[in-house]
């Protein structure tokens, strides 16, 4: 039994000759059209390398845009020449330029002679396919279709808008049920010569003429009409990326395309050599005697598209910068935000680093430089100190630090004094463990020796910005981890949220906290909060401290701190 083959050219001329060449020379008939924008030197060409083979002919051309009824008019053409030229053909098989066979011709032709009345064609109703892409499934037949969707966009738009403003509805002819499919079809010379001959074709072909992408409902539908047995899957390998645009197949591949199993794979790059030179051959030792299976290779793409779509978690680069909220996750790691802290504990970094074995930076967002860990001028990836490099992009900053170190815990000091701009980020971050002590910013004002005036000026401006902070840190919207303390509560019993924190961070320790950082010395701290009431301003985020030392003995019970997750 024989296969015959029409191929629809319009670029990579020395490929699709390459390819044209391998099946006529495997005996198996080849019926060429070449899109009409191709020059006429540049088909000539092309004629002339394959006019030594006689079972290679080219048919009329037509100047072939993509959607539109060109496609199916210059596949009308190459089909009615194969069937009236070929006779002894029993197969037809549609493929394009950038078609590659994967397995030997004779294994194709032994495979159909087993099915001699079986069409493979892929045909399903547009209730059934998930992967129409454009949000056009029934309209691309009830709707008309007279602009190209690549060259006129706007007037493409526009005139659906029309229509079904309009309520526009063009009728399907009375025998047809529309179906949907791949164009890479191999039908029986019975069933394409059925479909050809029909009476009602001029009916079928004016319904066809204003069908959005017809080449992918025109047979898919009229086979349906004729055929006496369709296997609904195509024998070509080709796959499209969640924009529905095709995968192209490069010379890494190799190994991919041999899995599929598949008889012909599309799109294949035209510089991809080792492609062509592994695949143009009927070497019998590749012969495989199995059903094609293009299954075995769909995890790889899928999990392709999903790397596509989403990216890695965290990563943000020249090639890949995804919108806000489309990310794959704000940040790759987990890390800690303490707030509070470093004001109310001295050498907190000190004491965190040996309680939990990460990396503890200071301010990382301190306005006049990026106090990192050790005082490093320089970090992980090239990340500089400089504050005005850091507030060019905040969160560039931040998701860099963070892949840079990915495998070592992150935490740093965050405050009102800090820059803000990295507040929100970091609220919506499910990546973010973040602490906060409120009021603990008062601590170094009150050990400050500046005038009162200006403390108070200073106090009132950082108690503004830190509600601002908390705010969004209780937005219903917020996703990280966060944990809040008044300033009075903590310091009663700062050992069980200490605990708490650092069981987070280090889940595996092997024992629990023996002492708690060292606390600044508070004495007095009471009357400075009272001689800001005195002078106007409300000190409210630190909760209730009295005027007298003795904050042990008069502070109010102690509160268990709310977790928000």
């Amino acid at each position: 039994m024989s296969v015959g083959f029409i191929m629809l050219v319009h670029a990579a001329l020395d490929r699709a000759s390459s390819v044209a060449r391998h099946w006529a020379n495997s005996g198996c008939p080849v019926v060429i059209h070449v899109d009409a924008k191709v020059s006429d030197a540049d088909h000539a060409a092309f004629v002339d390398g394959l006019s030594d083979l006689d079972n290679v002919k080219f048919c009329a051309r037509t100047d072939v845009e993509w959607g539109t009824w060109s496609v199916v008019k210059a596949t009308i053409a190459a089909s009615e020449m194969a069937l009236e030229a070929f006779p002894h053909t029993h197969h037809i098989y549609f493929a394009s330029g950038s078609c590659l066979p994967l397995r030997p011709v004779q294994e194709l032709k032994a495979y159909l002679a087993s099915r001699p009345r079986t069409d493979f064609i892929e045909s399903a109703t547009t209730d059934d396919v998930p992967w129409t892409i454009g949000g056009l499934d029934s309209e691309r037949f009830t709707l008309r279709f007279p602009f190209s969707w690549k060259k006129h966009r706007y007037l493409f738009d526009r005139y659906v808008r029309f229509q079904r403003k309009i309520g526009f509805k063009r009728r399907v002819p009375a025998k047809l049920v529309p179906h949907l499919g791949s164009q890479w079809w191999c039908l029986t010379r019975q069933t394409l010569t059925a479909v050809l001959q029909d009476p009602d074709r001029p009916t079928y072909d004016r319904f066809f003429r204003r069908v959005w992408i017809p080449d992918e409902s025109y047979f898919q539908t009229l086979v349906r009409l004729h055929s006496q047995s369709i296997e609904s899957r195509s024998l070509t390998l080709s796959k499209f990326d969640f924009q529905g645009k095709p995968h192209i197949f490069y010379d890494d591949h190799l190994q991919l395309l041999r899995r599929s199993d598949c008889f012909v794979a599309r799109k294949i790059w035209p510089q991809a050599d080792k492609l062509y030179s592994s695949f143009l051959s009927n070497d019998p030792a590749v012969t495989k005697n199995t059903e094609p299976n293009p299954g075995q290779i769909d995890r790889i793409f899928t999990k392709a598209v999903e790397r596509r779509k989403k990216g890695r978690p965290g990563l943000y680069m020249h090639s890949r910068f995804p919108k806000e909220e489309w990310e794959n996750g704000k940040t790759c790691a987990r890390y800690s935000v303490f707030e509070g802290f470093s004001d109310l504990f001295e050498n907190f970094e000190t004491w965190l680093f040996k309680a939990v074995g990460g990396r503890v930076h200071g301010h990382l967002f301190h306005p006049d430089s990026v106090q990192f860990a050790g005082g490093e001028t320089i970090y992980n990836g090239g990340l500089s100190n400089s504050a005005a490099l850091r507030d060019y992009e905040p969160k560039a900053f931040l998701t860099s630090l963070i892949w840079n170190t990915r495998g070592e815990r992150q935490c740093f000091q965050f405050g009102p004094g800090d820059a803000q701009q990295i507040s929100k980020f970091m609220a919506m971050d499910t990546n973010a463990q973040i602490s906060v002590i409120t009021g603990a910013w008062a601590v170094p004002l009150f050990k400050s020796s500046d005038n009162f005036a200006y403390i108070r000026r200073e106090a009132a401006a950082l108690q503004k910005i830190e509600a601002k902070h908390l705010q969004i840190l209780r937005s219903t919207h917020a996703k990280a981890q966060v944990r809040v303390w008044t300033m009075a509560d903590f310091i009663q019993n700062p050992m069980e949220p200490l605990q708490e924190i650092v069981d987070d961070i280090a889940p595996r320790g092997q024992h629990r906290l023996a002492e708690a950082p060292q606390l600044v010395n508070l004495d007095g701290f009471g009357q400075f909060l009272q001689n800001l009431k005195n002078q106007g301003m409300h000190p409210y985020l630190m909760g209730d401290f009295p005027v007298g030392d003795d904050l042990q003995a008069s502070a109010a019970k102690p509160q268990r701190p709310y977790l928000v997750k």
